[in-house]
């Protein structure tokens, strides 16, 4: 993990899949979701710009109350499971976690702790942002994913 900043972010427009999926069928989730959104954006000459996310609601247990996909230049129109979202304006914690996926709850436990340890407290909404595409054939140490805390 690098080291914990705090940082001032602007809102953002979004394209998203919104879903409650039991933790367990995240991937499949993702999955769908991320071979929805690329045409819906771009059937609407919306431009992406920058790398895919997930914002949750809520502390993930077995439940995760979460929309994924890409912020973009403008609004989009709802189209099918793909509907328009927001990253919010607000000062977050921020870290960039090295390695797979499996390692990112204690990541997040982490990136709480300090936040703690700063006077600070996180918000009911977080997300990650995945700086490195996956792909089945690569190496998962080279993984590296933004998380973002909101915090007051």
């Amino acid at each position: 993990m690098t080291t914990p900043e705090l940082v001032e972010v602007s809102a953002r427009p979004t394209a998203v899949v919104r879903g409650t999926v039991p933790a367990t069928d995240l991937p499949a989730f993702f999955d769908c979701a991320y071979s929805v959104l690329p045409a819906a954006v771009a059937g609407q000459g919306v431009t992406v710009t920058g790398p895919a996310f997930a914002l949750y609601r809520g502390p993930l247990t077995a439940t995760a109350d979460l929309e994924t996909g890409f912020p973009t230049d403008r609004e989009v129109t709802p189209d099918g499971d793909v509907v328009a979202g927001a990253l919010p304006a607000c000062r977050v914690a921020r870290v960039v976690h090295a390695g797979s996926f499996d390692g990112l709850g204690a990541a997040w436990q982490r990136l709480g702790e300090w936040v703690a340890g700063q006077g600070l407290r996180g918000g009911d909404v977080f997300w990650e942002v995945y700086l490195t595409e996956p792909s089945p054939d690569m190496d998962p140490a080279d993984l590296r994913t933004e998380l973002n805390m909101p915090v007051v």
